[in-house]
């Protein structure tokens, strides 16, 4: 068939070459292809059991047979979405007791999942804020940039991550955020930071939340592992707490795919504290103005799942534990991990920052160079920065790895 000279196609010619391949999916793709029967995926971040398997939460199952039994409508919600999931959601955020929330302060909208929320926040700001640059850690979840450019916003970044010691860069981190325009907008990951790893203690944000008062910067907290990381949901969102408590009005963008492995429910909050109530219901009616034309209203499924989780004393704990032993079971793979390079496999190198780091992903240290050597040696795939996904390891192939890595790392 000949190629129409329609006038897009020209325009299609010309302006959209085809573009990079995802680093996740291509690890995935070539993952697939390999006929090795023993080989690993460790580039996705999703939760799996200890057989490799998706893992879907029996406090989850329970509440979808419930709601299943009350025989429900597939109404359309409203542009902010599931009102008791609105509430639970933020409260499970921010605390019960949370003074914002009982005084009426925190605006409130459901999202598709934590990037929607993003985007939802990136949107605000770039039409209501007065700076159009947000600042990011380096590194920091690979989708960041690209959500946050879309908005119309410019990107910054600041120092993070500490390649010598595959630890925080902590004083590198505050003369960044010391010397950028005073009141610009700070991207901080509550908890679990993707893709390293590496969390700032109780102590050094405490500090974070000092020096960010003192400059007048906008804390943007992105909380897409709350439970997840330390198997504590109380623990996990002590940063954005503490901000809270300190007085700063944070931006908080959640998400509840990586803590109830609702992924593909898209299920997720954007919120912002604002400094009196009457303030809270201008920025809600942005938020309604932002959302309708950008996907009207969010799905209905995956917060009443929620709702139906955190309103029921009995189904919460039980969710809590499930949260701590998914949590657990990281921690687990973490430490055989290590103790099988140190002692099974007598690696010479420190590999401590194995079980300092925390949550799903672990920053290895390990060169792109190295990283081509366990797939083509090991059949063992992960993305060419050394990040890997805790979650892809089980008691039946965390030997295997640690030979790989001590193979390919051995002077």
């Amino acid at each position: 068939m000949l190629r129409s000279s329609h006038p897009l196609n020209d325009f299609f010619v010309a302006s959209n070459p085809i573009g990079p391949p995802d680093p996740i999916l291509g690890v995935t793709e070539a993952f697939k292809k390999d006929a090795n029967t023993l080989k690993m995926n460790l580039g996705v971040g999703a939760y799996r059991d200890d057989q490799g398997k998706p893992y879907v939460l029996p406090s989850v199952r329970t509440a979808e047979q419930r709601l299943t039994a009350q025989a429900l409508d597939k109404e359309y919600l409203g542009i902010t979405g599931h009102g008791d999931y609105v509430r639970l959601a933020a409260e499970l955020a921010y605390g019960s007791d949370s003074a914002p929330l009982a005084e009426g302060r925190v605006a409130a909208v459901q999202s598709l999942s934590g990037t929607g929320a993003l985007r939802i926040g990136g949107a605000f700001l770039q039409r209501f804020y007065q700076h159009k640059k947000i600042w990011m850690p380096t590194p920091t979840w690979g989708n960041h940039g690209a959500i946050f450019r879309d908005c119309g916003l410019e990107t910054g970044s600041y120092a993070y991550y500490d390649k010598a010691t595959c630890g925080l860069d902590f004083e590198g981190m505050k003369a960044d955020l010391a010397k950028i325009p005073d009141g610009s907008v700070v991207l901080l990951h509550a908890c679990a930071h993707n893709p390293t790893g590496v969390d700032p203690t109780e102590a050094q944000w405490r500090e974070l939340s000092r020096l960010v008062r003192d400059k007048g910067h906008v804390a943007f907290f992105d909380m897409a592992y709350q439970g997840f990381a330390s198997g504590d949901t109380v623990k996990d969102a002590f940063a954005l707490r503490h901000f809270v408590a300190e007085g700063h009005q944070v931006l908080l963008a959640q998400s509840f795919a990586k803590n109830m492995g609702l992924y593909g429910e898209r299920v997720g909050l954007f919120s912002l504290v604002a400094a009196e109530k009457e303030e809270k219901t201008r920025v809600e009616s942005q938020l309604k103005i932002l959302v309708r034309p950008m996907y009207s209203n969010p799905p209905l499924t995956g917060p009443r799942i929620v709702s139906a989780i955190l309103a029921d004393d009995a189904l919460r704990a039980q969710w809590l534990d499930e949260v701590k032993g998914m949590a657990d079971r990281i921690i687990a793979m973490r430490t055989q991990l290590k103790d099988h390079l140190v002692n099974t496999f007598h690696s010479t190198k420190s590999w401590d920052h194995i079980t300092d780091q925390i949550g799903m992903f672990c920053y290895t240290g390990l060169t792109p160079e190295q990283v081509d050597r366990l797939k083509s040696e090991f059949s063992i795939y992960l993305t060419r920065d050394g990040r890997i996904s805790i979650a892809g390891i089980t008691s039946g192939n965390v030997k295997r790895l640690a030979e790989g890595i001590a193979a390919v790392t051995r002077d």
